[in-house]
């Protein structure tokens, strides 16, 4: 896959939440183009909730939310994949019943048919190659993965957004996956990630920024961390 000039996400301020439930109190971070920025903090903390607020899934109440300068927070979710982001949320949310090519197709709906980026696609996650024909449900929990990130990726997508990509994984699938993001990140894409592997994070994050409250309590650079670093305790340990 070819390297392409990819853009810096930015976010400031941003609230939202559920009904008279505020989850995000001002957020601001900014990830950079061909870097992985990790959010990590405890269970409730609003992790996935901004996510989805990236994506429009859930209305910003205040605050923004700029792609190289462009607005995202206003605009309804189905066209923020057409200006740049995908997600992949926790759960994969397949189509079940679907083949590989199938959910692939899919994917490929937004911005048509292209053999050429289906192809580089399948260089990347080379066991879906073999399973184009198979059902997704019946793949195994790594394939899933594969196959949900495969599908975000056929957007072509400037940012992209992952939500616990490791989670439940054995440690081969979670080596696959992890190689997988690292070769996005040398292409420089855009990469927001959630996770709660300290081990994963340390292979795959440039930075990680703490989330306490629905804020970004602190951002730190992944060079400067142990498995063992103080701020994994603050902030993520029980």
């Amino acid at each position: 896959m070819c390297r392409r000039p990819t853009l810096a996400l930015e976010v400031a301020s941003l609230t939202a939440g559920y009904g008279p439930v505020t989850v995000l109190h001002g957020v601001d971070f900014r990830a950079e183009p061909g870097q992985v920025t990790c959010i990590m903090g405890r269970n409730g903390v609003g992790k996935s909730t901004l996510l989805n607020c990236l994506m429009g899934l859930v209305p910003a109440t205040s605050g923004t939310v700029m792609l190289d300068g462009t607005p995202l927070h206003s605009l309804p979710p189905h066209e923020v994949p057409r200006r740049g982001m995908a997600y992949v949320p926790q759960g994969r949310r397949l189509f079940g019943p679907l083949t590989v090519a199938e959910n692939l197709a899919v994917g490929d709906l937004v911005k048509g048919h292209a053999a050429a980026r289906l192809d580089r696609i399948l260089t990347l996650f080379p066991r879906l190659r073999e399973r184009l024909t198979q059902t997704a449900s019946t793949l195994s929990g790594g394939e899933q993965q594969m196959l949900a990130i495969a599908r975000a990726l056929c957007l072509e997508p400037k940012v992209l957004l992952l939500d616990e990509p490791t989670e439940g994984l054995q440690p081969s699938m979670i080596a696959l996956i992890q190689a997988a993001v690292l070769t996005l990140r040398a292409e420089g894409t855009t990469i927001v990630l959630v996770e709660q592997r300290v081990d994963a994070v340390l292979k795959m994050a440039d930075r990680v920024a703490f989330m306490v409250a629905g804020r970004i309590e602190t951002t730190l650079p992944v060079a400067g961390l142990a498995p063992d670093a103080p701020a994994f305790r603050t902030y993520v340990g029980v």
